[in-house]
């Protein structure tokens, strides 16, 4: 596999925190940690052209007064 195709990813166990190389196809798919059997979700790619919504204090009509 190729650096483009490998998508790297802490295993989010407290007890494990390996780090995973799964494969870029596995995107949006559950993949298991071989070290503690942790089910993770991969995450898929987000479109850089769409903003990110932190949340209401991003909206200019919340007042934080």
């Amino acid at each position: 596999m190729s650096e483009a195709q490998v998508i790297r990813i802490m295993c989010p166990n407290l007890g494990c925190q390996r780090i995973l190389a799964v494969p870029s196809h596995a995107r949006g798919k559950l993949v298991r940690c071989r070290s503690c059997a942790t089910n993770i979700r991969i995450p898929v790619m987000r479109d850089p052209a769409l903003p990110r919504n932190l949340g209401p204090q991003d909206d200019p009509a919340f007042d934080a007064a």
